[in-house]
This record gives structure tokens, C-alpha cells and sequence, in this order.
């Protein structure tokens, strides 16, 4: 305060002024947000028809759980790629808890949230019930994914509740598993693991998972340990796209960041205008389309557009050999027959 306001205060006294800006301009004192939430969830759904919040309490009426789908993102959900990110983090509030989320990319590549939860712990219980929470709104969709962490309280919610649903893990949080387990960090080794990760096909995964396992002896065994499966895409049942971290699940909590230490209450509603912002702004770039695919894919489609009309291709049968900025490649076409 007297470095940057030139104001000499003491540490109790800055203490009861924070206290004070809480109780006056954030729905009032920890104990008092409780108990306004009954409340502000049955405005929450006047206000905002068809979303879904489920409040559970524990013995004597106290607090347990509480679930938030908002409309948009239930609606919103059937025109994504089924591949949901969980993840959850403590909040940092006088009572603690910890703060479930469940997140996806919408069409243009941007974070688009599903659902949220509040719990007391992070446990096996917890996780249990915010993952049925999510299954009777969402339903399970055919190839549906969930991506996490290596989490075993994860893995057991997931195997419970979505037994039917591929688990993938994210390969960042793999990747410094490895670098614990192995005691290195060479560049060499981070490199080639995600080029494995991201193969597309099962002669190139072959290729670099051999010099990845040149890299570091025993690698290869604890990673078929793991599951190919869970870390790969050239392994994964169902399509993971480009979605092979919980990186947009970490993102949301960072966007939550600074408002994880307000009273419950105060803390739903910014969840409430961070998503009720993103939906109202995308829904006004939306309209300014003029085309079925969204801006991020016409990016992509005019940038591959350019580099095919600068290629040399000739064919041998089957086989396309491509050239192109020195760089030549071999195309098998017997897939697309």
C-alpha cells in the first residue's frame, strides 16, 4: 500500500478494510453468500430458461454440491466435437472447496464451457456426482471422449459414470510424468514424444516412437504400461481431433482466476458473466458469416488452398509423390478407395 498508494497501514487493519469491501460490495460475508444461494439459483432460472443447477446439501442443511449448465451450453453442445476436457482446481475463499469444470471446442476453435460444479473435496464422490450431473444434462454421444489427467480419482469417476465413453489423457501431463520418472528434460525427448502423440497414422507413430524410445531406456515400457491408447492419436478408438491436452480446461480456470477467492455467491455470478459475455459477443461475430464454416476453418482452408497450388504432385498408381519447399512425400491414396 506504501509503494504503490503512499499509504502507511497496518497488516490487521488492511485485513478488516478488505473484510469490509467483501461484505459491503460482494453479496455480503462468507457465511451470508451461503445462504443466499438457494435463492440466487432460482433467479438464475427464471431469468435464464432451461438452465440447469442442482444443489445438494449434507447434515444439518449444510452446503455439499452444486451443479450450473447454462442453457447456451446445453443447447450448444450438439453442434461441438464430442471431446469434453475436465479438470478442477481449490478455490481460495474462507470455506475453500473446489470448483469442477467440463469444457469443449466450439466450431471456431474457442473455449466453449459446459458445466460447473462445486464441491467440498476433490474425491472419488465428488467427481462421481458432478460427472452424473453432466450425463443427465448432456446426455453420452456416440465416440464421445473425455480428457483429463492421470488423476485416479478421474479415472475411476469416468469408468463409473461414462463406462461406454473413451478416456484419453492429456499428453503434457504424461509428458512430465516422464521427465519425474526418467530424470531428464532434454529437448530431444520433449520433441519427439509429441510428434509420437500427434501421429496421425500407425506407420508414422511406428517411426518416431522408435527414436523416442532410443532416447531414454525403459521409456517404452512404461508408456505401453499407460495404454498407446490413452496418449496417441494414431492408437485412440475414437477421434480426439486436436484436442489432446486439458490445455482449454486450464485456460477457463485461469480466466476464473482472480474471482476463485470471492464468497460463493459472488463467485457463481462471475461464472454467470464471464459465459454470458463470450456467448453474447460470438453470437454477434456469428452473424457476420457468410458461410457455413467458421472463421478459424476458412483460415485454414485458404492457407492449405495456397500451399497445394505451389506443389509439384506426380502419380504412380496409387501413390502421389508430393514436392514441396524441398521437401518431398510419399501419399498413399488406397485409404480413400
Amino acid at each position: 500500500m506504501k509503494r504503490k498508494f503512499g499509504v502507511d497501514i497496518s497488516y490487521s487493519g488492511a485485513w478488516r478494510g478488505r473484510e469490509y469491501a467483501y461484505k459491503n460490495l460482494r453479496l455480503g460475508t462468507p457465511e451470508q453468500s451461503y445462504s443466499l444461494i438457494p435463492g440466487y439459483l432460482h433467479m438464475l432460472r427464471e431469468t435464464n430458461p432451461g438452465t440447469v443447477v442442482n444443489l445438494e446439501v449434507g447434515e444439518q442443511e449444510r452446503f455439499k454440491y452444486l451443479f450450473i449448465a447454462f442453457d447456451a451450453s446445453i443447447k450448444g453442445f450438439q453442434y461441438c466435437r464430442p471431446v469434453v476436457s475436465i479438470d478442477a482446481t481449490h478455490m481460495k475463499g474462507k470455506y475453500w472447496g473446489v470448483l469442477f469444470m467440463a469444457v469443449c471446442h466450439d466450431a471456431n476453435q474457442q473455449i466453449f464451457p459446459l458445466a460447473f460444479g462445486i464441491g467440498d473435496s476433490d474425491n472419488d464422490e465428488a467427481w462421481t456426482w458432478f460427472l452424473r450431473r453432466i450425463k443427465d444434462v448432456f446426455g453420452e454421444r456416440p465416440c464421445q471422449v473425455i480428457v483429463s489427467d492421470r488423476h485416479r480419482i478421474i479415472n475411476n469417476a469416468v469408468n463409473e459414470v461414462f463406462p461406454n465413453a473413451f478416456h484419453g489423457i492429456c499428453m503434457y501431463h504424461l509428458l512430465n510424468n516422464l521427465k519425474n520418472k526418467f530424470k531428464t528434460k532434454t529437448k530431444e525427448l520433449e520433441q519427439h514424444y509429441i510428434q509420437t502423440a500427434k501421429a496421425y497414422n500407425l506407420q508414422e507413430f511406428h517411426v518416431l516412437f522408435y527414436t523416442l524410445c532410443c532416447d531414454v531406456p525403459g521409456v517404452k515400457e512404461y508408456l505401453q504400461r499407460v495404454g498407446l491408447d490413452r496418449w496417441t492419436r494414431s492408437h485412440s478408438p475414437s477421434r480426439r481431433y486436436n484436442i489432446m491436452t486439458t490445455n482449454i480446461s486450464e485456460s477457463m480456470n485461469a480466466a476464473l482466476v482472480k474471482v476463485r477467492e470471492l464468497p460463493i455467491t459472488a463467485f457463481v455470478n462471475e461464472i454467470r458473466l464471464l459465459c454470458q459475455r463470450w456467448f453474447f459477443e460470438r453470437r454477434n461475430k456469428a452473424k457476420d458469416f457468410t458461410s457455413k464454416m467458421s472463421k478459424d476453418v476458412e483460415k485454414k482452408l485458404e492457407k492449405r488452398r495456397y500451399r497445394a497450388q505451389i506443389m509439384d504432385i506426380w502419380q504412380f498408381g496409387h501413390v502421389l509423390a508430393v514436392s514441396f519447399s524441398w521437401i518431398n512425400y510419399r501419399v498413399s491414396m488406397r485409404w480413400l478407395l
